[in-house]
């Protein structure tokens, strides 16, 4: 037996109604009728993306610089520049701005959890 990829993807946040708003108004996400308990997963394609409590053991305030340092998480959108525009006009601090590349047009923001997440636009 193999692996065969990733199959679902989640961030551990500090205050999981924040962070799956954030993640709705700003991104535009819908959840999915039902989830597990202490996670709002939302009805992504082709992998299930989700926000949840964080485990026994985690401390996100100890994270640093920020959680997630290391992981790439990289979102699909039809238009990546309109979210861009969208984020920054909502004071979503950008990491990097839109650049073209071989994903398409591209760029990192940062969540409220402190979380880097790139969205790009070309599959």
């Amino acid at each position: 037996m193999t692996v065969t990829g990733p199959d679902f993807l989640a961030l551990q946040v500090r205050d999981l109604d924040r962070a799956a708003e954030f993640y709705e108004c700003h991104l535009g996400l819908r959840r999915r009728p039902a989830g597990p308990p202490g996670a709002v997963v939302f009805d992504t394609t082709p992998i299930a993306f989700a926000v949840r409590e964080p485990l026994p053991g985690v401390d996100l305030d100890a994270a640093t610089p920020r959680p997630g340092l290391g992981v790439a998480l990289w979102l699909h959108a039809e238009d990546a520049q309109s979210v861009h525009d969208r984020l920054a006009a909502a004071d979503v601090p950008i990491l990097s701005a839109p650049v073209d590349g071989p994903f398409g047009r591209a760029f990192t923001f940062v969540d409220p959890d402190g979380y880097a997440v790139t969205v790009h636009d070309r599959m």
